[in-house]
């Protein structure tokens, strides 16, 4: 895929592009939605996992796993293959899903033994992603659909603020962080990685004050 004259990659009907085409792109949908999951497998039952596996701690587990999955997308360079869901272009770039990996990896070994603050950075990033690509499949400018994912937003970090003890501080800019992080669309590095990297750097940076 090209790049614009800003070295930006331009918007693209994700649908045109998935391998399999509507159905392909629902099911990409589908396993952003499931990612929801991730932290609860994590927090709740990795430390059982690895343990069952000869590993000393979930953090141990977490690390197998990314770094199995940077061996396997390697592996997927190199033959070129797509597999069903994904887009055309990630024959001969680092796919969305193992960008999106290997940051939800990095926010749960980060955040280990912060689940307040590791479940609405991962949720974040499950349900806003999808959630702008289909508002602006649906026709809302960048603007319009980015109110609606940040007020979404807003909805998740609040009821892990009840919930979990999630700091309210954060409710009224992570939101907007996680979602402003979206929109650079860099060849390199898949908005995957940069909507949990990014937001992770400004948690780093405001809770040592909380």
């Amino acid at each position: 895929m090209e790049n614009d004259e800003n070295g930006m990659v331009p918007l693209t009907d994700p649908k045109e592009h998935s391998v399999g085409g509507l159905w392909g792109h629902l099911l990409r949908r589908a396993v952003h939605l499931g990612m929801v999951a991730i932290p609860w497998v994590y927090y709740e039952h990795a430390a059982d996992l690895g343990a069952r596996l000869g590993m000393d701690s979930a953090e141990q587990f977490a690390s197998a796993l990314v770094l199995l999955l940077i061996v396997a997308e390697a592996v997927r360079l190199r033959t070129g293959i797509t597999v069903f869901g994904q887009r055309d272009y990630e024959a001969t770039q680092v796919s969305a899903l193992a960008w999106g990996a290997l940051a939800i990896g990095v926010v749960l070994l980060t955040l280990s033994d912060h689940p307040e603050l590791g479940y609405p950075l991962i949720f974040s990033l499950a349900i806003g992603d999808p959630l702008l690509g289909e508002l602006r499949r649906a026709g809302h400018g960048n603007r319009t659909a980015s109110i609606w994912a940040s007020l979404v937003l807003i909805g998740v970090w609040s009821a892990f603020a009840v919930v979990m003890d999630t700091p309210w501080v954060l409710v009224p800019f992570l939101p907007f962080i996680c979602v402003a992080s979206e929109w650079p669309r860099l060849r390199w590095i898949d908005d995957n990685a940069t909507m949990l990297f990014i937001p992770l750097l400004a948690v780093l940076l405001v809770v040592p004050w909380l």
